[in-house]
């Protein structure tokens, strides 16, 4: 039997969705209810428990005989005994974020005076929960020096591996699309706004963003571009403010505020967008060639 091209459109959306999701091998051919298998061996534990022992008859004397009657362990079965190993450290608990938080997120981005210094205080930072589930953090790539940032939401399952942003298969097509305006990865500087992977790469709360947001405001500060990219509506909305949706707001040329002057800043689509809407390439050419032509240009 063959599938129609819109099954199988189908079913590899399908797989990318558990790709993303975390989801990267199969474990059986049918499903298991984890609940009730655990609720059985519970129970199967609880049967196969050793019963109490009974107490014996005649007294203290005669339970004292029996102990004398029990055999000795010698040294060595002594230390061939397994040892109690000591209990390990709790693990750290979620915190709640609150604008004391956001706060002391301010203090310690300010108080940064390189990125390295910025790095560190994210190494160290506890105020944000997604440290709790995110294996790296990911904090940047690219040339720090660079003329040109580009910033997107949030890293993803390749991205939390590695511990650099962009790095899966939206981060090759970014590094195509920079190829085709003669750039690469150490002509540019990339970060995302929030550097800590989301669980199952759901879209972070507003929470998280505007605990992490003074951290790629400082970063951005350090490496001081001339052209500020945003990948996305996302990172758009969050650090300039606007609202219009990202098919409005692409291509249109913004200013960034720094303390002591502009950076010229534009919107486009999402390399993960054009992953599943590879049409609206032919928009991302333009916001590309727009770019280069503005590089030139400064």
């Amino acid at each position: 039997m063959q599938h129609s091209h819109d099954n199988l459109k189908d079913i590899e959306s399908l797989l990318e969705f558990y790709r993303s999701a975390g989801v990267d091998c199969f474990l059986g051919d049918a499903p298991v209810d984890w609940v009730e298998a655990s609720a059985r061996q519970a129970a199967q534990r609880h049967q196969a428990a050793p019963a109490s022992p009974p107490q014996m008859a005649g007294g203290p004397d005669r339970t004292a005989a029996a102990s004398h009657a029990a055999p000795k362990s010698t040294p060595r079965q002594q230390a061939a005994a397994p040892r109690q190993q000591p209990a390990s450290a709790p693990p750290q608990a979620a915190v709640m974020p609150d604008r004391e938080t956001i706060a002391s997120a301010r203090d310690l981005a300010a108080a940064a005076a390189s990125l390295a210094d910025l790095k560190a205080c994210l190494e160290t930072f506890e105020g944000c929960n997604l440290k709790l589930t995110a294996k790296t953090l990911v904090f940047g790539d690219g040339n720090p020096d660079a003329r040109l940032m580009l910033v997107g939401e949030a890293p993803g399952r390749d991205e939390d591996l590695q511990g650099k942003p962009f790095v899966g298969r939206s981060g090759q097509l970014l590094d195509r699309m920079l190829d085709a305006i003669g750039l690469d990865r150490e002509a540019a500087y990339i970060a995302n706004v929030v550097p800590w992977r989301p669980p199952g790469n759901r879209t972070p709360t507003p929470q998280e963003t505007e605990i992490c947001k003074p951290f790629i405001k400082r970063q951005i500060e350090l490496v001081n571009p001339d052209v500020l990219v945003f990948l996305g509506a996302a990172s758009a909305k969050n650090l300039l403010g606007v609202q219009d949706g990202i098919r409005k707001m692409r291509g249109r040329w913004m200013n960034y505020a720094l303390r002591d002057r502009e950076i010229a800043a534009v919107a486009t689509y999402h390399p993960a967008y054009l992953l599943r809407s590879p049409l609206e390439k032919r928009l991302s050419w333009r916001d590309f060639l727009s770019i280069r032509s503005r590089l030139a240009g400064l």
